[in-house]
């Protein structure tokens, strides 16, 4: 093998001798890596599929939406980075990554000239065949200069437009769409949906290259009145975006709607993060500036413009938004001359508008946020600087608790921030701090740590004060809020033996202040570790356990005074594994056991098992992928959640609670180049329940089904 001073001397000699050496290089390269060679789409799914799964384990949402880190690898699959080009931003916007890795392409590349091959990489110091495998579906290696002419021509020429249409519904009647007398609705207006149960999707996405992107998105939610009522211009919520990026000395320029994400999202950042998961790298957040928004999340997204301009080392972001949000609202009397005043009790960010009180509450302030992000950045060095001023147009009045004294009571708020990311030989360490003007600070700091080409470390380190007022945060922790906590994470990724890789990690927090549900001040932790297991590019299988202990109150009727605390321990164990039968089978399945204690409470199990199948022949226009799994918990407290295949830009991630099967079904079929078609049928049976949910969808009787239709043109 060719080390990197052997390949240097070389590219010295004559032409002859490298374009000789180059060959040479290139079949001894295609040789041990000739599985590189069919890179297929079940590769990215493969992959997104994993890294949605790492969103999803900590935080433990079912119905999130995960369109914007979908939508990005998608596009990087269809248009592959060519690693030669980009630059340090690309990089780090693709997400498959890390800082120091990075870093150890674009030298090699400086020093050593440009890429011959992707198989060339594994010359490069962080990079073996795992990491190499899951890059391929997503980038190239050319010599070609990628210098796009924004012409109307150019544009008109090699720009691609996508265009879905979706439908799905709840086939059971629930409660909230049965009818009703007049009387008995004028008398409880909350107890009756305003639409139908269909829900209904609708986006249109121009993109050219990784360089333009404009379209709209427009949703209504099952319950939501459509061309009616509060909805008369048709959809309930609607959304547009123009983005420009590396057009000169305009790094990014965004209009409409947008995010902003920024260090390692103490001070500012808007849209999802990685949390704590298996793969201890995504520890650390690498924030992107601004990014075009297209997902049908209605509270976690700007509306208005953001630029970003590049100098050489520095760069200069400014952004702004003017965006309405829902509230629960009331009018108070005042001092002034006007006799009331709008007062705001809670901001609500569900998104639904479906019943009277939803309706109210849609629209009824509006947020202005003003601010911006200033850093230098080399390839081991990047310092900002971020500071962001958010405000509404009311009086701010929420409902304060002893346990929520110390958060924000103004209509109006300021923070400022400070990050950093430094590469010190094989140490990566990044941080931020976070101050909130007339309140606290948050601060986090870690390392990533590569010992050896087959050891990993992680470590981190987070504080943040129970009086931080965070505008809009997504930094690493246990609470579902940037305030109030204190804890030290360590991580390891090793790989003992050929085949078989250890991730693993241990997490240890303090709760200083009093927490909902939680009278007193608390601690806990929680740790994983996983062991992979790949004896072939066939077969993966991996064991896990994780387990979580923290303090909640009693659940013992207390005649007066404070709960007293009492320890609630989750384990998970689980076996998962993966085989690929043929080219066009692929089987996959999952055994999954909760145990579930808390103190003074009965002792709770639960287990899920499922099997799927995986149909994606090379020459049919037809795939799909089948679910068959069986579940029993105690009660929702031992809930099991597990990701499910389902259609493009739909993400599910059900809770498995109580006892009973789960099945679906989604199929895909490639109408013709450019128009493919999804159907999706998914069902739960209930074995020991009569009554399925509760409230306006609360369903009478044993089983839950959903269908789901799409439709997407590409031309």
């Amino acid at each position: 093998m060719f080390t990197n001073t052997k390949y240097k001397k070389l590219l010295c000699h004559t032409e002859f001798i490298e374009v000789l050496t180059k060959h040479i290089v290139v079949l001894l390269f295609l040789l041990p890596f000739s599985l590189f060679s069919q890179i297929k789409e079940e590769d990215k799914n493969a992959i997104i599929e994993k890294r949605v799964e790492y969103l999803v384990e900590d935080a433990e949402e079912s119905d999130a939406d995960y369109t914007t880190i979908f939508d990005n690898l998608s596009f990087f699959y269809d248009h592959p980075l060519n690693l030669n080009r980009a630059k340090l931003d690309e990089l780090e916007s693709l997400g498959l990554l890390t800082s120091m890795q990075i870093n150890n392409l674009l030298e090699h590349i400086e020093k050593n000239g440009k890429l011959m091959t992707l198989e060339e990489l594994q010359t490069i110091e962080g990079f073996d065949s795992e990491i190499i495998k899951m890059l391929l579906p997503f980038v190239k290696v050319s010599t070609n200069v990628d210098s796009p002419q924004l012409s109307l021509k150019e544009l008109i020429k090699n720009g691609e437009n996508t265009l879905f249409l979706r439908y799905q519904r709840v086939l059971e009647e629930q409660k909230g769409y049965t009818s009703i007398t007049d009387s008995a609705l004028a008398a409880s207006p909350n107890s009756r949906y305003k639409g139908d149960q269909n829900k209904l999707y609708t986006r249109y996405r121009y993109k050219y290259g990784n360089h333009l992107s404009f379209g709209f998105t427009a949703e209504k939610d099952a319950g939501e009145e459509f061309f009616e009522g509060s909805n008369k211009n048709g959809f309930d919520f609607y959304s547009a975006h123009f983005f420009m990026q590396n057009q000169g000395k305009i790094k990014q320029l965004a209009i409409g709607d947008y995010q902003a994400q920024f260090g390692q999202g103490l001070t500012f950042w808007t849209g999802r993060a990685f949390g704590k998961s298996a793969d201890i790298m995504t520890l650390k957040r690498s924030g992107v500036g601004l990014k075009p928004y297209a997902s049908v999340d209605e509270s976690r997204f700007m509306r208005g413009a953001g630029l970003a301009l590049q100098f050489g080392k520095f760069d200069f972001t400014a952004f702004y938004s003017h965006n309405n949000q829902d509230a629960n609202i009331s009018l108070a009397d005042s001092t002034s001359e006007s006799a009331e005043v709008l007062t705001v009790s809670s901001i609500q960010q569900s998104g639904l508008h479906r019943t009277f009180n939803e309706i109210e509450d849609k629209d009824a302030i509006t947020q202005n946020q003003l601010g911006g992000h200033v850093s230098y950045k080399t390839r081991r060095l990047n310092i900002g600087v971020t500071g962001v001023h958010s405000k509404i147009n009311s009086d701010f009045a929420p409902n304060i608790q002893t346990y929520s004294q110390f958060r924000n009571t103004e209509n109006n708020q300021t923070n400022l921030g400070l990050d950093y990311n430094w590469i010190y030989k094989n140490f990566n360490f990044f941080g931020e701090y976070a101050q909130s003007v007339d309140g606290g600070s948050a601060f986090v700091s870690g390392a990533l740590i590569t010992l050896d080409p087959k050891l990993s470390l992680a470590a981190l380190y987070r504080d943040y004060d129970r009086d931080f007022r965070a505008i809009s945060s997504a930094g690493i922790g246990e609470g579902s809020t940037v305030e109030n906590e204190k804890g030290t994470l360590i991580g390891i990724v090793a790989k003992p033996i050929k085949k078989f890789t250890l991730s693993a990690y241990y997490d240890q927090f303090v709760f200083p202040w009093l927490k909902y549900q939680i009278d007193a001040p608390s601690r806990g932790y929680q740790y994983l570790a996983q062991l992979t297991y790949k004896p072939s590019k066939k077969m993966e299988m991996y064991v896990r356990i994780r387990e979580r202990n923290k303090q909640e109150n009693t659940d013992v009727d207390l005649a007066e005074g404070l709960d007293y605390l009492v320890h609630e321990k989750q384990t998970n164990y689980r076996y998962n594994y993966s085989f690929k039968v043929s080219e066009s089978i692929k089987l996959k399945g999952r055994v999954e056991l909760v145990n579930y204690d808390k103190e003074e409470n009965p002792f709770e199990t639960g287990y899920l098992i499922y099997q799927d199948v995986v149909y994606k022949p090379k020459s049919s226009p037809l795939s799909f992928s089948f679910r068959y799994g069986l579940f029993d918990t105690d009660s929702y407290n031992s809930r099991i959640y597990a990701y499910e295949n389902d259609i493009l830009y739909v993400f599910s991630i059900p809770a498995y609670y109580n006892r009973g099967t789960r099945t679906y079904l989604t199929v895909r079929y490639k109408v013709r180049k450019g128009i493919d078609f999804w159907i999706r049928y998914g069902a739960t049976f209930y074995d020991n329940v009569d009554v399925i949910s509760s409230g306006l969808e609360e369903i009478n009787g044993t089983t839950k089904s959903e269908i789901k239709a799409q439709l997407r043109f590409k031309f």
